[in-house]
């Protein structure tokens, strides 16, 4: 049976014809059982269904409501509906976290195999109080978007330097009293547009590229051969992770790409390959069951829709009980 969409109170209202805020407030203090949640007194700072403890969790971080930051644990094997919330508890200061996650019995908790999250440091000290027999996975996304983030930061760079060029120019003419004509490539990029045009073409493999990028690749890394270095070193790092292989494997072709990294000498990448090095252990643990922190992204997508369906969080209790209604 398809997972049923949730409603909101206000579309059930019209449906029925019924006066809208009348009908929630009726809702809230008589039919959804609120009043007698057992977990109402202390919601608005945590929440936990202990039974919904597996083997395979997720952690992640997701703003609530008015930028507050809530840390969330799922576990996998729900995939996102009815019994993968395990908790949810405001902020992200790793005590606080911990000390909800230790309310679940201790044999649950030692149960817990594998638990997939970003690359907070935080996080990975929650997972080692709260679930010490679980093997930590950082999420293989968050790694590779790391490297993606020093390609575009030399392409930032390249482009703001690229626009104080032809501002000065521009001033240039007026000076001079004559139009101002940039240079204009082959495929009508000029240099300013091509570097910014080129957000997408960077992130991407070559074989995944449309013929007019390849076009705009071609100039862009012709004009700019610091850059094509840059899209080099990020697709072999990507490359670590594309085919079937052991720790042992991985951990050697890690090596390999740090020292191509020292050898190219671009300082993006050497930040990028000192915090990589930090967590390889758990980047490692990858390719024990190559699990990802997806299904954590995908719950707070879910819980970010179901706030913008019922208008944003007005009663962070009420709407925490519904969300623990939904997938606790």
């Amino acid at each position: 049976m398809a997972e049923e969409e949730p409603c909101s109170l206000a579309s059930i209202a019209r449906c029925q014809r019924i006066p809208a805020k009348e009908f929630e407030k009726q809702y809230k203090e008589h039919l959804s059982g609120f009043p007698q949640w057992d977990q109402k007194e202390h919601a608005e700072k945590w929440i936990l269904y202990a039974t919904n403890v597996g083997t395979q969790l997720s952690i992640d971080e997701v703003a609530v409501s008015k930028g507050e930051l809530y840390t969330i644990v799922t576990n996998k094997a729900a995939h996102g509906g009815q019994g993968a919330l395990v908790a949810i508890v405001a902020g992200t200061k790793a005590k606080d976290v911990v000390k909800v996650l230790q309310k679940i019995p201790e044999q649950d908790r030692n149960t817990v195999m594998e638990v997939t999250l970003d690359m907070s440091n935080a996080m990975d000290a929650i997972i080692r109080a709260a679930f010490p027999q679980a093997d930590i996975v950082t999420d293989r996304f968050h790694v590779q978007q790391l490297v993606s983030e020093a390609v575009q930061e030399i392409r930032n760079t390249l482009r703001r330097a690229a626009l104080k060029e032809e501002t000065a120019a521009i001033v240039l003419a007026k000076s001079e009293k004559r139009v101002y004509q940039p240079t204009v490539y082959a495929n009508g990029d000029t240099k300013k547009q091509l570097l910014s045009r080129s957000f997408y073409l960077v992130f991407k493999a070559s074989s995944h590229w449309t013929e007019r990028q390849k076009q705009r690749a071609e100039i862009l890394f012709k004009e700019f051969p610091q850059l094509q270095h840059a899209y080099n070193l990020s697709m072999l790092f990507r490359a670590c992770y594309e085919r079937r292989q052991t720790i042992a494997e991985a951990k050697i072709r890690l090596a390999q790409w740090y020292a191509k990294v020292a050898e190219e000498n671009i300082d993006a990448f050497i930040v990028a390959a000192e915090s990589i090095k930090a967590h390889e252990a758990t980047i490692l643990n990858y390719f024990i069951n190559r699990s990802t922190n997806a299904s954590a992204e995908s719950f707070n997508a879910k819980l970010k829709g179901f706030r913008a369906l019922v208008r944003g969080v007005r009663d962070i209790k009420f709407f925490l009980f519904r969300v623990g209604k939904l997938f606790g």
